[in-house]
């Protein structure tokens, strides 16, 4: 699932494209892609506005444009975004939606598993929206080892299951909160409330590693996720305990243990992180 650094890499990389372009041209294929509204009725309020900026807000593309209004885009598990500036993009069973810019390029949204949504928000609606669903940007200066301990605070859920809740932490994810976790030497069993302060300072450091380390090598390519050229991420290459179950930890040799935490696959080392 694209987390925090590949919506960033794909942020970085459409910006340059859509920005000044008006959409000429929209088509929605799936209905799915926008749920409860019509496809045709989406399209219809895309169609004709221009592009002011490309933004990212956790796992949120956000499309802002000209009128005001904003297109959010959730890439859920497959979803990507692709460039084709030859004009139209070969045929694809798996394409959703197809944008035409004023320039006669393409971007068109890719979907396998059909997760993905598209919602068009007026400007008044925007913030609102956002702000109930997710909480302090864990790359920008409001994320603070101290605002990470509050949102900690109390809290009975696992360690690992509270940092996957977007409202504590925008953008993380399954990959980037274990190998967050590894860096901080923490048990990701844990209840989140036992942390103390200079644990959230260790886990608040190690994030913020983590994840700018992700966006330097472009996301991580394991199935599904591209750069809008098609192009794979390098994150991969750099795990340090994520996906990486029966081999010797990078820091103690103890062999890396998997469990199940909040439905998702865990790594963690048994030894060096308490």
């Amino acid at each position: 699932m694209p987390e925090l650094p590949e919506v960033e890499t794909i942020r970085t990389r459409l910006a340059p494209l859509l920005e000044g372009r008006r959409l000429e041209h929209v088509r929605i294929d799936d209905p799915r892609l926008t749920r409860p509204h019509e496809p045709a009725e989406v399209a219809s309020r895309l169609q004709g506005e221009r592009v002011r900026t490309v933004d990212r807000r956790g796992k949120y593309l956000v499309v802002r444009f000209d009128s005001g209004r904003a297109l959010l885009v959730h890439l859920r598990m497959t979803g990507a975004l692709l460039h084709g500036p030859n004009g139209r993009p070969a045929e694809d069973s798996h394409r959703r939606a197809v944008l035409t810019l004023d320039n006669g390029s393409d971007v068109t949204y890719r979907d396998v598993r059909r997760f993905g949504t598209w919602l068009v928000l007026e400007a008044d609606d925007l913030d609102a929206y956002l702000d109930a669903r997710v909480g302090e940007e864990p790359l920008g200066p409001d994320f603070t080892a101290e605002a990470l301990a509050r949102r900690l605070a109390g809290r009975r859920a696992a360690l690992k299951a509270a940092l996957l809740d977007q409202r504590t932490i925008a953008g993380m994810g399954n990959i980037y909160a274990d190998e967050a976790l590894w860096r901080a030497r923490l048990d990701p069993r844990r209840a989140a409330g036992t942390v103390n302060r200079e644990e959230a300072r260790r886990l608040h450091r190690a994030v913020r590693e983590a994840l700018l380390l992700g966006v330097e090598r472009q996301g991580a390519s394991l199935r599904d996720y591209r750069t809008p050229s098609g192009q794979q991420g390098e994150m991969q290459l750099e795990f340090q305990v994520y996906g990486r179950e029966g081999e010797p930890c990078l820091r103690c040799c103890t062999l890396i243990a998997k469990t199940r935490i909040a439905g998702r696959g865990t790594s963690f080392c048994p030894e060096c992180q308490h």
